[in-house]
């Protein structure tokens, strides 16, 4: 027996056009709550790479340029820290990243410059003696260099998630050494708060703008 019900007419295709638009509403959502939740995680507009929450920055101990013991406590000194990793053979990164935070830190305030340490960690200890790195930073300014002996450093270089190798070796003290790039901010807090990568140095307003951030909110 036949159904004398008859069946509803099919569903008419959905214009391209609105498939089109709610595609883009969809995007458009998506986007913004990522916005919106980076926003959420780290309110200031930073430069910079924030890290999203701040982490506690990693202790370490070397000797300085001038021979002497020397200890880094993150937030034991009350002061903020520009800490990057590289060599005194550096032919060009380490050079522009030393001059630039060294511009940066004379560009803040006279009452914030001394609150801001610029630490460089060498990733040649064979090489850079203290007194190579004494000759090196103080080249550039106020700079702090480190020297931290194997197998340490690389101890060192994993809690900061810092790689370096040596490259185009040519004999024992004839190479180069590729490396990480960044430097990292902590706050007087001893919390990571920012990476720059070496070719954002060069904007100093807006290095500044970080760190004058940084050194008025650290974090406990």
């Amino acid at each position: 027996m036949t159904d004398p019900t008859p069946l509803p007419p099919p569903p008419r295709p959905r214009p391209w056009y609105l498939s089109a638009l709610l595609a883009a509403l969809a995007v458009a959502l998506v986007l913004g709550g990522a916005w919106v939740y980076a926003r959420v995680q780290s309110p200031f507009p930073y430069y910079g790479t924030a890290y999203t929450p701040p982490v506690a920055a990693a202790s370490f101990r070397g000797t300085d340029q001038n021979g002497q013991p020397w200890t880094f406590t993150p937030g034991g000194t009350g002061r903020a820290t520009a800490l990057f990793f590289g060599f005194t053979k550096c032919p060009a990164i380490c050079p522009l990243t030393l001059a630039y935070l060294e511009r940066a830190r004379q560009a803040l305030p006279a009452e914030d410059r001394d609150r801001v340490d610029v630490v460089l960690v060498s990733v040649d200890p064979g090489r850079d003696s203290p007194g190579r790195l004494k000759a090196y930073v103080e080249y550039f300014g106020e700079a702090t260099g480190v020297r931290v002996p194997e197998p340490a450093l690389a101890e060192v270089a994993r809690a900061y998630g810092v790689g370096y190798q040596k490259a185009d070796v040519k004999g024992p003290d004839d190479y180069q050494i590729n490396h990480t790039t960044a430097t990292y901010l902590i706050d007087a807090g001893g919390k990571l708060r920012v990476l720059w990568d070496y070719t954002q140095l060069t904007d100093v307003e807006r290095v500044v703008r970080d760190l004058t951030h940084v050194l008025e909110n650290p974090l406990p």
